[in-house]
């Protein structure tokens, strides 16, 4: 019989704990078992990701064995790997992530190239004018403390409606370091937000970005994201299009001329969300694809006016 971590036996190397781990992930079903074993292991640890390989044979320690314990536990009954580790990577970043705030994807990764590439265009670095970036919905942090730690010269105010959201980007704003001195938190819904507090910036914004709730409320969800994730991180409304409709919608009075809107959608949303914002007056509307071929991003730029009512 496998013996339990739960024996506490300060003389388990961590190499022999992560084995042991795997076992007991794999015998419950989960899939990359030693992988997330391994990473169980270098957090409770306080190891450096891929640490495990130069530490394999050091001892483990009794309260470093619990904490993988209780890991193995949670991720049995269900919980999602980010959560288990509270910590997740995204792009450049090693993001605190809990219940409180939807996982960052890859799929958001591109959703953010996509933004950079286009502010690139309207700002390329060292041009001596420091971008205005705004981004929606923010949860974690992950788009905009992306946006800042790549783009240090960006000015970056970053909106959500949760304040249990704002709290872990805040936390999150706070390992940015120095590189965050440009990112603003802000407290609201969607454009709300910038009316309360940066009022002065109508008109003014390079780039508006966003990954927003885009599920309909009769779609169907996994288990693991349904019974963990927030729902008003994922959940949009009847048709799924309600927060990504606001935000096409209300872009053009913040953006400068030129100015470019991105926003994340659902892949079978691309042809309504063109049509929308040709019909506000986007010009280029058009959605790129993911990775994996699916339509993702919405990337379309505001000229400058509105169209008339009767277009």
């Amino acid at each position: 019989m496998t013996p339990s971590p739960s024996s506490g036996d300060d003389t388990l190397a961590w190499g022999v704990l992560a084995d042991m781990t795997a076992r007991r992930l794999e015998a419950a079903g989960i899939d990359n078992a030693a992988a997330e074993a391994r990473w169980m292991v270098e957090v409770a640890s306080g190891m450096h990701t891929g640490g495990l390989a130069a530490e394999h044979d050091l001892p483990a320690t009794v309260g470093g064995v619990k904490r993988v314990e209780s890991m193995v536990d949670r991720r049995r009954a269900g919980e999602p790997l980010q959560y288990v580790l509270g910590e997740w990577s995204f792009r450049t970043l090693d993001l605190m992530v809990d219940p409180r705030v939807l996982i960052p994807r890859p799929e958001t990764e591109q959703v953010v190239q996509r933004a950079l590439d286009e502010l690139a265009k309207l700002c390329p670095p060292g041009s001596g004018r420091a971008p205005v970036v705004v981004d929606l919905g923010t949860g974690s942090g992950a788009i905009a403390l992306s946006v800042a730690a790549e783009r240090s010269d960006a000015v970056v105010v970053a909106t959500d409606v949760s304040g249990d959201a704002l709290a872990v980007a805040a936390a999150n704003l706070a390992g940015l370091g120095t590189a965050g001195g440009g990112v603003t938190l802000v407290s609201g819904s969607w454009f709300g937000a910038l009316e309360a507090n940066h009022a002065h910036l109508a008109g003014s914004v390079d780039l508006v970005i966003s990954n927003p709730p885009y599920i309909a409320d009769h779609e169907q969800l996994p288990a693991e994201v349904i019974n963990h994730e927030p729902v008003g991180a994922l959940v949009s409304g009847p048709t799924g299009t309600e927060a990504v409709d606001e935000i096409v919608g209300g872009a053009g009075e913040w953006l400068r001329v030129g100015g470019v809107l991105v926003v994340e959608i659902a892949p079978h949303q691309a042809d309504h969300v063109v049509s929308l914002a040709g019909r506000v007056g986007f010009d280029g509307a058009h959605v790129a694809d993911d990775l994996a071929g699916r339509a993702r991003t919405l990337v379309a730029r505001w000229p400058g006016h509105r169209p008339h009512p009767d277009r």
